[in-house]
């Protein structure tokens, strides 16, 4: 996907710990639009020369975000329920650190050295995380999001989904229906038909929920020469 000043691709994962994985490269172009996401991610980007590694949390709103020029990335979205317990991610909720002691080749994460992961390996590196209890993953999540009722308390499931995610179920499947519309929208499908077919209430309804979570009008989504590019944005 290329929109004017961002060169984006990415790809799903067979890791159950992974989301989706990306990598892409900016050229004039000073800002985009950070749109909302319920996951964590690991983020990499270098420019001339100089590499940092983030670790961000859920984004619960859309807003814009400064585009480094010239510049590379690459991303692992982790899964629902993924999460690195030395850096809660109830802290990470609309914010990120930065991991210190990075080189070209390595970085530092949680008292060891790692070698730098790229779009290729991220799945090999992940599971050394796992390995490591550096990443863990609660299955609940998933199996409420897909509908299951565990054997513990509705309490108890609030609980564990609110510690995974850093959020309530709510705020995730509102995020999601949002991104779901909008996907749903540069694909040319007709405004009353997203409305009707992602159950929202009416067109008003959908309007304040992209603008929340997108950054976008329905009308503004499908324009692919913005002043500010789309962040990732793909069909769950």
């Amino acid at each position: 996907m290329a929109a004017m000043g961002l060169e984006l691709e990415s790809r799903p994962s067979e890791s159950p710990y992974i989301e989706r994985v990306w990598h892409s490269r900016s050229y004039d172009v000073a800002q985009m639009t950070s749109i909302a996401i319920p996951h964590c991610e690991l983020v990499v980007w270098q420019q001339h020369g100089q590499v940092r590694v983030t670790v961000r949390g859920p984004e619960t709103v859309a807003g814009s975000a400064p585009v480094p020029h010239d510049a590379t990335f690459f991303g692992i979205v982790f899964s629902l329920g993924t999460s690195m317990p030395h850096l809660p991610v109830g802290q990470l909720v609309d914010d990120a650190v930065e991991i210190p002691d990075t080189t070209g080749r390595s970085l530092w994460l949680r008292g060891s050295v790692w070698h730098l992961p790229d779009y290729d390996n991220a799945e090999v590196f992940v599971a050394r995380l796992v390995r490591a209890g550096v990443l863990v993953r609660d299955p609940l999540v998933a199996a409420v999001l897909d509908g299951a009722a565990p054997e513990v308390s509705e309490r108890t499931v609030q609980r564990r989904f609110v510690a995974a995610t850093g959020l309530t179920q709510g705020t995730v499947r509102q995020i999601d229906r949002a991104r779901q519309a909008a996907a749903l929208l540069r694909e040319g499908a007709p405004i009353p038909d997203v409305v009707h077919g992602l159950g929202y209430f009416d067109q008003p309804h959908l309007a304040r929920s992209l603008t929340r979570y997108i950054g976008r009008s329905a009308t503004r989504v499908n324009d692919r020469n913005p002043a500010e590019p789309l962040s990732l944005l793909y069909k769950t």
